[in-house]
């Protein structure tokens, strides 16, 4: 080859698509596993974590279904069913184990940088509201998982609480209040910066304003990605033994082009999010909790509203909401392409099955479009009834891409995250939303044993270092879970005030 051809064509062993919380994650797992092996990582913008890990586009709450109640339903007999939040949590823990670790070890840094203890709690108004929260209490109250969970219908506690609540409330108006004071607030942007800089300093290539426009798989089974400069508008190509498609509500576009017959069907509904922010530090003040409630009648699960404490940067915040908003961008800062590109043959069906199936979602939207920003505020005002329209600005959140799979002749939309890899493992992908990146690690392991099945065996016994309930049911095992969130309390620094 010339010069010139050399820099325009390059080797890896991994490349990962994206600089968010799950290519970072993954990265740093591959790195303890494979020191020797080169990976390099290429993002569109101009630094990590700037679209959905970034602080201010996600709630931050460390999602453990301490007080998601979309992940505790009241089911169709009136009971309640917690075997999600059970899964949930267990996934977190596992989160929890890694970061831990990598405190241990000096892949992360001062973890107060990105992890801070916040009280979780859920919230019910009504008597039917009363009856669906007590339940769920006496479930998860006596859970191996859940200990310490408290709950409470007097106006007196929660005044003590959350004061800002109870502000300008009736004390007669019957409520409901669940409350774990071990929950947490992460900063993914924060965290996800500290994993980028271990990768650099141990080897790993980052190049950012690099977009990788197209994938196809060479005659040996490795992939050729053609990445484009954005600042030069060069292009080059790259072969890789291993691809991640970490690239959020991108990923759906470069798995189609790769051709893996595994996303044939598949298909993505764009969901934006907006919040009502506070920096106000008298009201500040007066909450310091994750507090979820129940979404209304008819509305899907991400439709959940809740009154978050954020601390980012050190500067304490509230956000209210998701208000959804709507745009065809699969990344906020995306294409208004992205969704009429996105459509194939194979998931034409699925997709337009959704318009008519999925009614609730689609009056929900529109709903929430028509809503200016004292409908917002009107809102809040069912968590803080004193609140003011000048108090809280709107905020826009990320953009949010569910997927949605085909289901015989039409289509079903997920509200979870998937992983989707070739049958060789040579390339994986991630897609979906909520929870997230607070079970990024549990998802990255999946991925390592679904792509390197003949490496894990080899590799279990440094997972198990990293992830001391790697394979084992926390559930069945309450000895382990105490140990495990003692150690992650005392290594995180949890155990601090805020």
């Amino acid at each position: 080859m010339t010069s010139d051809q050399v820099a325009k064509h390059g080797t890896t062993d991994v490349a990962l698509i994206g600089a968010g919380t799950m290519s970072a994650t993954l990265g740093a797992l591959l790195r303890r596993l494979q020191p020797d092996w080169q990976i390099e990582i290429f993002e569109r913008l101009e630094g990590p974590a700037l679209e959905s890990s970034d602080a201010w586009n996600n709630a931050g709450t460390g999602h453990s279904a301490l007080c998601e109640l979309n992940y505790s339903p009241k089911t169709a007999d009136g009971d309640v069913d917690i075997s999600k939040a059970v899964s949930v949590n267990e996934k977190f823990q596992v989160s929890r184990q890694f970061w831990s670790y990598a405190v241990e070890n000096t892949i992360l840094g001062d973890p107060t940088e990105w992890i801070r203890p916040v009280p979780h709690m859920s919230f019910v108004s009504g008597e039917a509201g009363q009856a669906y929260l007590q339940k769920r209490y006496d479930k998860l109250a006596g859970h191996p998982l859940f200990p310490g969970m408290g709950h409470t219908t007097d106006f007196g506690e929660l005044e003590r609480r959350v004061p800002l609540m109870a502000r300008g409330r009736s004390p007669e108006q019957p409520f409901a209040l669940s409350y774990f004071d071990n929950g947490t607030d992460v900063n993914f942007g924060a965290l996800t910066r500290q994993f980028v800089k271990y990768l650099t300093r141990t080897g790993t290539e980052v190049h950012y304003q690099n977009q990788v426009k197209d994938l196809e798989r060479n005659t040996d089974g490795t992939w050729r990605l053609t990445v484009a400069n954005r600042h030069t508008g060069d292009e080059r190509t790259v072969d890789a033994k291993f691809v991640f498609v970490g690239a959020g509500g991108g990923a759906l576009h470069l798995l189609q082009k790769s051709g893996i017959p595994e996303i044939k069907g598949i298909g993505g509904f764009p969901v934006g999010g907006q919040w009502l922010r506070c920096t106000n530090p008298d009201l500040v003040d007066q909450h310091q909790a994750k507090v979820y409630s129940q979404a209304s009648v008819g509305a899907p699960p991400m439709s959940v509203p809740h009154l978050d404490t954020r601390v980012i940067d050190g500067k304490k915040g509230l956000l209210f909401g998701p208000f959804a908003g709507w745009t065809p961008k699969f990344l906020k800062m995306g294409s208004w392409l992205d969704l009429p590109s996105s459509v194939r043959p194979g998931n034409l069906l699925p997709m337009a099955n959704i318009g008519l199936t999925e009614m609730g979602l689609v009056k929900y939207l529109i709903t929430e479009l028509a809503k200016n920003h004292g409908a917002r505020v009107d809102a809040l005002r069912d968590f803080v009834p004193s609140a003011q329209d000048g108090e809280w600005e709107k905020v826009v959140a990320g953009q949010r891409v569910q997927v949605i799979k085909p289901n015989g002749r039409g289509g079903t939309l997920e509200f979870g995250t998937a992983v989707v890899n070739a049958a060789d493992g040579s390339i994986a992908g991630l897609l979906g939303a909520s929870p997230g990146a607070s079970t990024a690690v549990d998802a990255m392991v999946d991925v390592l044993q679904r792509c390197f099945p003949s490496r894990f065996a080899d590799w279990k016994p440094a997972l198990e270092e990293m992830i001391p309930s790697l394979g084992r049911d926390l559930a069945a095992e309450p000895s382990l879970f105490a140990e495990q969130f003692e150690r992650s309390t005392r290594t995180l620094k949890l155990d601090q005030k805020v």
